[in-house]
Formats: structure tokens, sequence, C-alpha cells
């Protein structure tokens, strides 16, 4: 036997390293935690060679002491924690004290960092975990790592590394998954001298989804509000028609930690369940916040996983966050007629064009510059539209345009006068606009000197832009167009002038005098963003509304509302309802047992014979009768009638393996793939006639069901088509 012997300290060095250094994105994980933690608002992360080469890492953070800078690199160093205690509540994302050490042992490190209160700053290289030089520089505020030949002393270990392209893009999904918890901090990501990403740290992220999974994806997303006595979520689900095929995309953050989960996984999942298809998984971006004592992230090197002292109250919490933001949205997809006109690529940015962490005035000009553009196109644009919306509101009128445009028929005199009067105001109000944005871009036409002679004049123009706005106003108002009226209701006022034998001019005065004497309407007041569904198609409310227009290939019912047009799946349709049924009867325990002759037995190893006697009572509750039958084996004497024929055997060992685990919210959830079965194969199928009052009666039973958009299986039970996009395949609208 050989003898027991300490390794030595390079040794253990690079054991460690194999723990914590796994590949470059591992080294950049790392370090960017530490800038974060270091209070940096502003990280650029550059790669040469897949991260194998060169890895830099800038930010603007706190710096390290000078006299610190050895001892940072020591194992097990740490500013984090003091004593054991500390673990119970970690604020920070590093605590370990193993990145430096560790990423020294296998490879070049250069650090260049300053404190704010330091006069200069410092440069450090050590190589192979040997101390190479400490001297004085003068440096930026922050921490510069400059990481360069990744296990250039272990080639054992860069065997095993892939491609460039895979390793840069490990070091993308990193960065994305950085960026993503923390909206708060610019993230610059450089690969190869070209920027990959570039947050603008505004605190939003939703500007950070859309930066980093396009426009597609911002526009899809619910928002996730829930909060009790111990923890908070708050984020984004996206609608179900964005889910993925891996589950790449769900993604959420402990107290700003990327970390992967069993119980926070199956809580999301079991959410979207009826959502979306099988074998399809969702996108989310949560961000958990949680007390220490109940979490746990001291649990591996790389604190890629965490543990819950109440696992149970996680699943649920998050269940129910997700569930709500669903269940809270009419969900019909939208299907385009044709395709859709993709958007042009973008050209790259390059490695200039975006100002370093250190780059104080640059940044600040960057951020000054893109505000005053802001401004000034919000200001400049709206004082156009207000220039233009006086001749604009009148050529809107349908009436008036196929008469002017198109000469349709002739005008009167009375006409021609007041087409002539709004064309003369909107002309007036065109002039005295362009005054007042020329005095805007101008400050020194702005200062009025009390004593100045042209005082009264500039009042004078104030009072008559004044006036003309209210005229603008009343003459607005008297042609403004309903929108419930059709295009062949719309009237222009002389012809309703006209049908009701009142003259012009008369009813063009008593709509004015009211309006003169309210407020004028707010015209600072940010846009709102319409909801795609006003008024829901399955609100009951809605259903008087609803026009049958008939039977598609004998599958599909064809359905008019407002300005949509919905196709109808009957199959799916009735699957869902009897779904809903099936699932009516199971939650209110009205469940009948089936004896089985000869009974089912079951052989059950130690495990499965554990988590049966903890569960007995799941079992006992939905129709199961089961007894022991000696040793091993268990006699399973009757099983719930809706599910006799189902495979019993393969139902109870699939009920027995997942109660076992942790996070099950209800035993009934075990059921649900043999409920959806069972509703598939007695609901009505394609290629099958129904009559309307079939179809109607289907609509209703719609209408009382809490998911009416999919049907068990995930497949959209209606779709949806405007009636804008169909007018565009026609041409009718250009």
């Amino acid at each position: 036997m050989r003898k027991i012997a300490v390794l030595d300290k390079h040794t253990i060095d690079k054991i460690a390293a194999g723990e914590v250094v796994e590949r470059p994105s591992s080294v950049v994980k790392e370090l960017v935690e530490n800038s974060i933690d270091a209070g940096a608002t502003a990280v650029t992360v550059e790669i040469t060679d897949g991260g194998k080469k060169l890895i830099r890492i800038t930010d603007n953070g706190g710096g390290i002491e000078a006299s610190q800078v050895p001892t940072a690199f020591l194992s097990h160093a740490t500013s984090k924690i003091e004593k054991v205690e500390d673990l119970e509540n970690i604020a920070s994302l590093g605590f370990r004290g193993e990145a430096l050490s560790s990423i020294a042992a296998v490879s070049q490190v250069e650090l260049i960092t300053k404190t704010p209160s330091a006069i200069s700053g410092v440069r450090y290289v050590i190589e192979g975990g040997v101390e190479q030089s400490l001297e004085e520089m003068g440096a930026p505020d922050g921490t510069t790592f400059l990481v360069r030949n990744l296990f250039y002393n272990t080639p054992a270990r860069s065997k095993f590394l892939k491609s460039d392209s895979s390793e840069a893009n490990y070091i993308g999904i990193m960065m994305e998954q950085l960026a993503l918890s923390h909206p708060e901090i610019s993230f610059k990501y450089i690969q190869n001298k070209q920027v990959k990403l570039h947050t603008s740290g505004n605190y939003n992220v939703k500007d950070v989804i859309y930066n980093v999974y396009g426009r597609g994806m911002a526009k899809a997303l619910l928002e996730v509000s829930y909060e009790n006595d111990f923890m908070k979520i708050e984020g984004f689900a996206g609608k179900p028609e964005v889910s993925r095929g891996n589950r790449s995309f769900e993604n959420y953050y402990v107290n700003g930690r990327f970390v992967k989960n069993n119980i926070i996984t199956k809580a999301i999942e079991d959410a979207y369940k009826g959502f979306v298809m099988q074998h399809k998984f969702p996108f989310v971006s949560l961000q958990i916040q949680m007390t220490g004592n109940d979490l746990d992230v001291n649990v591996h090197p790389r604190k890629l996983e965490v543990r819950f002292a109440r696992g149970a109250e996680v699943y649920d919490a998050i269940y129910e966050a997700v569930h709500n933001a669903l269940i809270h949205r009419e969900l019909i997809p939208v299907v385009p007629v044709g395709r859709e006109e993709r958007s042009q690529k973008v050209a790259p940015v390059s490695r200039g064009a975006v100002p370093e962490p250190f780059e104080k005035s640059r940044r600040a000009e960057a951020d000054s510059s893109s505000q005053d553009r802001n401004q000034n196109h919000s200001s400049v644009s709206g004082n156009y539209q207000n220039r233009n919306s006086v001749s604009g509101s009148y050529l809107q009128s349908s009436a008036l345009r196929e008469r002017a445009i198109y000469q349709t028929k002739p005008f009167t005199r009375e006409e021609e006068a007041l087409f002539a009067g709004t064309l003369k105001a909107a002309a007036d109000e065109q002039a005295v606009q362009e005054k007042t944005l020329t005095g805007q871009n101008d400050p020194k036409q702005n200062e009025v000197k009390q004593d100045d002679p042209n005082q009264n004049e500039v009042k004078q123009d104030e009072a008559k832009q004044n006036e003309l706005k209210q005229n603008k106003t009343a003459q607005d108002e008297a042609w403004k167009i309903k929108p419930e009226q059709s295009e062949s209701e719309q009237v222009s006022p002389e012809r309703s002038a006209a049908e009701t034998g009142q003259p012009v001019s008369q009813k063009k005065n008593t709509d004015a005098q009211p309006l003169q004497e309210q407020p004028e309407p707010k015209s600072q007041e940010p846009p709102q963003q319409l909801e795609l569904f006003q008024e829901k198609l399955l609100a009951p409310e809605s259903r008087s509304r609803h026009k049958l227009i008939g039977q598609l290939f004998d599958t599909y019912w064809l359905v008019e509302f407002e300005n949509q047009f919905y196709i109808i799946d009957q199959h799916a349709a009735h699957e869902k309802v009897n779904y809903e049924r099936f699932v009516k009867h199971f939650k209110e325990q009205t469940i009948e047992s089936q004896y089985l002759n000869p009974p089912l037995v079951v052989t059950l190893n130690m495990d499965e014979q554990a988590k049966l006697k903890a569960n007995e009572e799941y079992f006992t509750k939905y129709g199961f009768e089961i007894e022991p039958f000696g040793g091993r084996e268990y006699c399973i004497s009757a099983v719930p009638t809706n599910l006799y024929g189902f495979h019993e055997e393969e139902l109870f060992l699939e009920m027995l393996d997942n109660l076992g685990g942790e996070g099950t919210k209800d035993a009934f959830d075990l059921f649900t793939a043999r409920l959806a079965t069972m509703a598939c194969k007695s609901a009505v199928k394609g290629n099958h006639q129904m009559s309307a009052l079939e179809a109607d009666k289907l609509i209703d039973e719609l209408l009382a069901l809490d998911n009416p958009y999919n049907c068990p299986h995930g497949r959209p039970t209606i779709i949806a088509m405007t009636k804008t996009e169909i007018e565009k395949k026609f041409k009718r609208i250009v």
C-alpha cells in the first residue's frame, strides 16, 4: 500500500481549477460576477479565438487596493464573507475565494486595477500561479483582467475544449444570462473585434430581452408579478406561440444569480401545461428574490445550483405566478395571411463605436447626445404633427377624399367656400407653427425683455395662435368620424347638414361653441399601447355578436367578430371541453372504482415501497385499492373507473415515481396525460359534419373554460386573422 502524503500547493490549485474553470466561459462568469460585486455599472468582455488565447474583462467598479492585490490570488481569499454564519445571508455573487487562484493556476493573468481614492493604479502579472511582477502605473478607476493562453500548462485539459466558435457561443450565452439578470448594468461583448452584444443598463428587462432575443419575442411577453411572505417574483413569461424545442429559453435568476433548479423548472413547465404542445418548452425570464435563511447557494463550486428550505412552497409560488399571467390574457394566435416581410439585417457594430467603461467623458457625451437626439426628434416631430394635423384631419374624411381626389361629384358653392376656409385655416396654422418652431430652435429669439416694444406683438401672435387652435379643435370635432361607423355610414358635415335641413355655417357654430368652453385635451400624455384584443371573442358579453359563417372541410368552423376572422378546430375544441369535464369530476372527487378480475400484482423495490407507504392516501383518494401481497409484492384490486383499460400497472408506477419527488403540486397532475387521452378519444373527429346548433353549443361550452385556447396536448383550438391582413392580400390596402 502506498504511503499517505499531503499534496503540494501546485497540485491542489490545479485540482481546484478543474472544479471551477471548466472552459473559457467559466472564466468569464467568475470575473464578471466579481465586477458586479465591485459595484460596476459598465462591463466589457472581449475574447479572441473563443477565449483560448485572450479574455479581457474591463469594469468601472471599485477596484482592488494595491496592498491586497497579491492576497486576492491566494486560495480561499475573499472579501465577501468572514465567518460561517455569513453563508446564511450571502448578498454577493461570489464568496468562495477560489476563482482568482484557480484561473491564475491554469493561465497567464495580467491585472490592472485602481480604486477611486488612489492616485495611481497597479499592474500585477501572475502565470501558472507564480507571481511575475507587481508595479505601479497610471490607470483609470476600475479593474481590467487580461487572461491569456488558458490551460497552457495543462494540455490534457485544453484538448477537451471544443472549437473556437463553440467556445465563443458558450461565452455569448453566458453574457446574455448576465445581461438579463442585471439590467441595471451596461454589458458589451466583443468577439474577434466585433461587438456581438451591447445593453444600455437602463434597468429595463424588456429592452434586454429585445436586444438578446429580438422584436418577435419582445412582442409576445406577459408580465409576471407575485409576492408572498418569503419571496418575490417579477419578470416576463412568453406567450405559448413562442415556445421552443428545448429548455434553453427558460431563464430564472435567484437573487441576481443565474441558476438551474429542478423545482423551478417543473413549476414553470407545469404552469404551461395545456398552453404549449407536448415536447415544447416556454420562454420565461423571472427574477426571484429570497431571504438567505430559505436559500442555500453553497452547493457547487461553480454556484450554478441552489437548494430551497421550503421547496414545495417555492413550487407553489412560481406555479401561481406564471399560471396567473397566462390565464388572464386572451391567447388566440393571430395568423398572418402569407409570409411576413423580413426586417433588414442590422450592420455589425465596430469595436470602437461603443465607449469602454473607463471612458467617462466619452460615455457621458454619448449619453447626452442620445438624449438630445431623442428630445429634438420628439419636439420637432410633435411640432410638425401639430402643424399638419389641421389639413390632415379634413382630408381624412372618406367623403371629401373621394370627391376631392376622384371628383366623383362636383362641389356646391357652399362646399367650395367651406373647403377653401379650412385650407386657409390650415395655412395660417402652418405659418404660426413654423414661426414657433423657429423660435424654439433659436434661444435668442425666445428672450423677450420687459421693455421690448415688440412684446405686444408677441402676445397678439400667441392670442391668435390660441384662437386658431380652438377653431381647429372645433372643426376637427365637426369633421371627426366615429369609429363604430362603417365606411358607407361615414358622412361629411355638409352632407349631414343637407339631410337635417340645417345650414352648414349654423351647424359648425353650434358644434364649436361647447368645445371652446371645455379645456384643451392634454397633448403631453404618452401614447398607450392598445391591446390586441380589446374585446374578447370568448367573453360572455361578446357572445351575442358572433357571426357563425359556416363549416370548412367538415373540420373547421368560421366565426366573424368585430374586425377579426376566427377559425375554430371542432376536434380540439370538443377535446378541451371533454377534458375540463373529466377534470371537474376528479377535483370534486366524484370518482368510482372499477374492480379488477383477476387483481393486478406488482413488485416494488425498497424505495418504491417507502413511497407507497408515504403516499397511500393519494391512491385511496383517487380510486385505487392496494394491499400487501407478501414480500415485495402488492395487489391492486381496483382502479378509477375513468382510467380502466389505460395500462393500470404503468399508470400506478408512473404515479409512484412522481409522488416521490419534491415539489409535486397535486396528485391530480399525474392523471392529466390519461385524462387528455380519454378526452381525445371521446371528442368529435375531423371530417365530421356538424350542425350550426351543435357548433353554437360547443362555443357556449368553451366560454366557461379557464383556458379555452389550447387543447390538453397544447394545440390551438382557435386562430385569428385580422381584416387588415386579408385586405392587404386583396390589395385593398397598399
